[in-house]
């Protein structure tokens, strides 16, 4: 019996593996491929863009240095900056292959952020990711089992239990993030909404004959979209066809050949394919992410087009999300409805990621309506105002969780606090527990925070930027749950804790993951 068993070892599932085994909580992961290894993802083709928010994560885990090794980025953030002035960043992203020019993005306006390591977006491969996350989570003891193939699930009101063949692995949850045709998706009868394909995606690594009749980087065309990558014959494309092609099948190459001709309008000629996949845009999400003791995270809860290189980003931030809160379960000290503000939060973020998709295959599409309206939307990216826009999708700053508070600082990402020590907020992260950081000159919250000891850590000292407030009390996640004025209340960081923590000590047991006393820093 393990507490939880997730099925897919995929950046979402090993990401939710190595939050709940920081958090002491038994893990196993099945997967049934039987190796780490794909050419596809570790490629060119399989480069994806963290977001500011993914990256961060990383950072308050302490993975941030071993994923930019393994992702070969060298001297991408160096030291901390001195000032407290928010950088420019050093690319934006694209929207539907319109790309978004850094310098216009207006970075004051960006909402409450404060410089530090994990700023700005890291382009990676998906090879990389998974790497970094399987050694961490080697190291917090989870229990990785590839080659095993999910056939079951059956749950009662104690237990769930996955089958793979003769095997049978119980656990109190069962976590599916086994991508965007899951098995426990159907298994469970999630049910899956949403919209059908509009094209049909191809990647592939080729020996082009006459490459020089693609121009590299991301082009529209009347008739879809092509990307040369800077490797030799790396290539991109997108042909709307309906998603007419039988993806049950790999592409040959006539047939890859002639999508490429026809959107790129040349007669580029393709002669070895060495490696090809397809994709499509149907855009489709569960309804709900939870069917009893069964929770979906990632491409299993919800799928898109690939534009943007948003599945990975938003599926980490269910990882995050998720995590505490599925271990303060297993461990008994949830507060009522905790697990349920895991959907509360993340679907509305999951169906808004899926229009965003929507919005930019609407005016790829080969027809005149959307070639005006591309016209209109590449005109306003270049404003000032509409590269912030863009920039703050991409990044994940945009994303605010309604947590009933009016303060501007409450439901977002904290910012990375740095005390007049050199003690950031992320320093303070890396064990999995909640954060009271107190600015206040008398440490008004030390007494009230010793109840939640082993859940919540608590530092006090002057911050060289504390965005006007005098307390903020942070989340695993990295959510700013409640934010006091120069004289926090006492109450009210009281009532914060025990809505995302739990009943202090001196009102019941803690069932704390993290025994040891969380010290002060001065």
């Amino acid at each position: 019996m393990h507490d939880v068993v997730i099925v897919g070892a995929g950046p979402v599932g090993l990401a939710l593996a190595c939050e709940l085994g920081l958090a002491g909580c038994s893990v196993l992961v099945l997967e049934r491929e039987p190796g780490l290894g794909s050419p596809l993802r570790a490629a060119p083709l399989g480069r994806r863009g963290l977001s500011a928010a993914s990256v961060e994560a990383f950072y308050r885990r302490g993975m941030l240095e071993p994923l930019l090794t393994a992702s070969g980025v060298q001297d991408a953030f160096g030291a901390a900056p001195e000032t407290d002035a928010p950088s420019r960043p050093r690319f934006g992203g694209h929207f539907a292959g319109m790309m978004l020019d850094g310098d216009r993005v207006d970075v004051a306006a960006l909402p409450f952020r404060l410089p530090g390591p994990a700023l700005e977006a890291v382009v990676t491969d998906l090879e990389a990711v998974e790497t970094v996350l399987s050694e961490q989570a080697s190291k917090l003891g989870v229990d990785i089992r590839r080659g095993v193939t999910v056939s079951a699930v059956s749950q009662n009101g104690e237990s769930v239990v996955a089958r793979a063949g003769a095997d049978a692995y119980e656990a109190h949850w069962l976590v599916g993030c086994d991508g965007g045709r899951s098995t426990v998706r159907r298994l469970a009868g999630f049910e899956f909404v949403g919209t059908g394909p509009q094209f049909t995606g191809y990647t592939m690594q080729a020996t082009l004959a006459d490459p020089e009749q693609l121009r590299p980087g991301f082009h529209l065309t009347p008739t879809g979209m092509y990307i040369r990558m800077p490797a030799g014959g790396h290539i991109a494309m997108m042909d709307f066809d309906g998603g007419a092609f039988d993806r049950s099948k790999p592409p040959t190459r006539d047939h890859l050949q002639a999508v490429l001709r026809r959107v790129s309008g040349t007669d580029v000629a393709i002669g070895e394919v060495h490696i090809a996949s397809s994709f499509t845009d149907r855009a489709m999400q569960t309804t709900a992410y939870r069917q009893g003791r069964v929770l979906l995270a990632g491409d299993a809860a919800h799928i898109h087009s690939p534009l943007g290189g948003q599945g990975l980003n938003t599926g980490i931030g269910d990882a995050v999300n998720l995590g505490w809160k599925l271990a303060a379960t297993v461990h008994g000290y949830a507060p009522d409805r905790l697990l349920d503000t895991y959907a509360d939060e993340r679907h509305p973020i999951g169906a808004a990621v899926l229009d965003w998709s929507r919005a930019q295959v609407a005016i790829m599409r080969p027809d005149p309506y959307a070639q005006a309206i591309q016209a209109v939307v590449r005109d306003l990216i270049g404003t000032r105002d509409g590269a912030t826009h863009v920039f703050e999708r991409l990044s994940g700053s945009w994303i605010r969780y309604d947590l009933g508070s009016e303060h501007p600082l409450v439901g977002r990402s904290a910012p990375d606090f740095r005390l007049e020590d050199g003690t950031r907020l992320g320093d303070l992260m890396a064990d999995g527990r909640g954060v009271v950081l107190d600015f206040s000159t008398d440490r008004r919250l030390h007494a009230s925070a010793t109840g939640w000891e082993g859940r919540i850590r608590y530092a006090a000292g002057t911050a060289r930027n504390d965005l006007g407030s005098g307390a903020v009390l942070v989340r695993p996640d990295g959510v700013v749950a409640w934010a006091g004025d120069r004289h926090p209340d006492r109450e009210a960081f009281e009532q914060a804790a025990s809505r995302w923590f739990g009943a202090p000590a001196a009102a019941g047991p803690t069932g704390s993951a993290h025994p040891e006393p969380a010290p002060a820093t001065a």
